[in-house]
C-alpha cells in the first residue's frame, strides 16, 4: 500500500521511499553495480546525484538497506521536463512495481508541479525499462514516443548500443498507483 509518507510494503518489506542524501551515495552506487545492464558511473557521479539532484531523485530503504534508486533532474532549458537518468530496483524488491512508484513518489514533488513531459534513455533489448515506461505512460494517460538520441556509431563510438530518447507526455496529473494497476 502507498502512502503520502512513501512508506509502503512489498514481499513483507517495509520500504521507506525520500530523497536520497550524500550518505547514501556509495549505495546507490553498489546497487546499480548489480542491475545489468546498468552502465555504472563513478561513485562521484552517483555522490553528486544524492546531493546535487536529490530533490528530483528517490531512493527506497527498507530496514537500512537500500532496494531502489532513481537518478532525474529536471532540464534546465525545459523546466517542464524531467530527465530520468537511472532506474535501478535490487532483486528482493523486483516485480512488485517499486520503480513506478518510485517514479510517481518523484512526479509528486512540490518541485515537480509544472512537470508534464518525462524523458530517459532506453536502448532498444532493455525490455524491462521499455516495460516500465510504457506502464508509465498508460498510467498518466500520455503517448510515449521514441527516437534515436545516441546512436552506436555516430556517438557511442561503436562501444555502446544505441540509446533511444523516450517521451512522454503532455501529462497534467498523476493517477494514484494501487496494487490493481502494478
Amino acid at each position: 500500500m502507498y502512502t503520502n509518507s512513501g512508506v509502503f510494503i512489498i514481499n513483507s518489506l517495509a520500504i521507506n521511499l525520500r530523497q536520497p542524501l550524500p550518505e547514501d551515495g556509495s549505495q546507490a552506487f553498489k546497487l546499480i553495480s548489480q542491475c545489468p545492464p546498468l552502465d555504472t558511473n563513478s561513485m562521484y557521479c552517483n555522490l553528486l546525484q544524492c546531493s546535487h539532484f536529490s530533490s528530483t531523485s528517490v531512493i527506497a530503504v527498507s530496514d537500512k538497506d537500500v532496494v531502489g534508486f532513481i537518478s532525474a533532474y529536471i532540464i534546465p532549458e525545459r523546466p517542464n521536463t524531467l530527465f530520468v537518468w537511472q532506474v535501478a530496483v535490487g532483486t528482493k524488491a523486483r516485480g512488485q512495481g517499486l520503480a513506478t512508484r518510485m517514479l510517481q513518489h518523484i512526479l509528486d514533488r512540490p518541485g515537480c508541479n509544472i512537470v508534464n513531459y518525462l524523458e530517459t534513455t532506453i536502448t532498444e533489448s532493455n525490455k524491462a525499462s521499455w516495460a516500465l515506461f510504457n506502464g508509465l505512460s498508460n498510467n498518466l494517460d500520455a503517448e510515449l514516443h521514441s527516437s534515436v538520441m545516441f546512436d552506436r556509431i555516430q556517438h557511442l563510438d561503436d562501444a555502446h548500443d544505441t540509446e533511444m530518447l523516450v517521451r512522454i507526455g503532455p501529462f497534467t496529473a498523476i493517477k494514484e498507483i494501487n496494487n490493481e494497476n502494478i
